[in-house]
């Protein structure tokens, strides 16, 4: 199964619901940053999320940014999302090795720590918007839960999950959103509610052979769930050479003629894809004048 989204509506419109699965988004992430099987479980569920996050955006130039700062040993995940599925992101701190959680599983809350979760969202006006609450758990899914209601007023629900091989690779991974509108009835939530406790764990559910209409289909059973559009995901990174060479012409003319005073060539990294670009000294120099 492709990466993609879907978004979809309930109880005449008074439900609206993402789910994405997300596994090769996850998966080249993980190959681009070199991660560990817990920075790529952390990294992953909020790649999932901003994805979904995204398309809620109205804009085709809409770009919305999601920033965990934390004190443990990840430090920090940054990531970027468009209205179209294009996703990017990056850790602070790639290499963190833990031993599993109580429940055997991979320690996200420990990797990630105590902070902040702050969500930026460019919709292309003079100022962004930018909301920020504490971290609830650490675990990313409970978070994100915990922005919608307190920066939003936005009940949700929020389920991610990454599965990982014994390889270090990306078994699977994906999510859902499920957002209650202000004229919801409390028979629907309650319907929803008890939905969502049967859910043990998404990756469960994908692993299962479910695709995300199918995951839709079984949290909002029963409140006639309409699909309203599907949207292809994926880690696809926008640096570009020119861009970089863009970067480097705003140092200005003293840091640049500092760096050709070395007479090296420097190489210059994207934070989000790790894609390295060289330049040399006559290339700078054309960039100095």
């Amino acid at each position: 199964m492709t990466d993609y989204m879907v978004r979809a509506i309930a109880a005449a419109g008074r439900i609206r619901a993402f789910a994405a699965y997300t596994r090769d988004t996850v998966e080249k992430a993980r190959q681009a940053h070199n991660t560990s099987p817990v920075v790529t479980a952390a990294l992953g569920r909020l790649l999932t999320a901003g994805a979904m996050m995204g398309s809620m955006m109205k804009g085709d130039k809409d770009i919305i940014t999601l920033r965990v700062e934390g004190s443990g040993p990840v430090k920090s995940l940054l990531v970027t999302s468009d209205s179209k599925g294009n996703v990017k992101g990056y850790p602070g701190n790639p290499c963190v090795l833990l031993p599993a959680n109580s429940s055997g599983k991979l320690d996200v809350a420990g990797a990630v720590g105590t902070g902040t979760l702050t969500v930026i969202k460019d919709i292309g006006m003079k100022e962004p918007y930018s909301g920020t609450c504490e971290l609830v758990t650490g675990e990313i899914a409970e978070d994100i839960t915990y922005y919608f209601a307190s920066s939003e007023q936005t009940p949700s629900s929020v389920g991610l999950g990454v599965l990982m091989n014994k390889e270090n690779t990306v078994r699977t991974a994906g999510g859902f959103i499920i957002q209650v509108m202000p004229d919801a009835d409390e028979d629907t939530i309650s319907q929803i509610e008890e939905r969502l406790s049967k859910v043990k764990s998404v990756t469960s559910l994908f692993e299962s052979g479910m695709t995300p209409e199918d995951v839709l289909g079984m949290v909002l059973d029963g409140l006639e769930p309409e699909i309203l559009d599907r949207l292809p995901v994926g880690f696809n990174c926008s640096c570009s050479r020119e861009r970089v060479r863009q970067a480097l012409a705003l140092l200005g003319s003293k840091e640049l003629d500092e760096i050709i005073a070395d007479n090296k060539p420097v190489e210059i990294k994207c934070h989000f894809c790790d894609t390295a670009y060289e330049f040399d000294v006559e290339e700078l120099k054309k960039i100095r004048n």
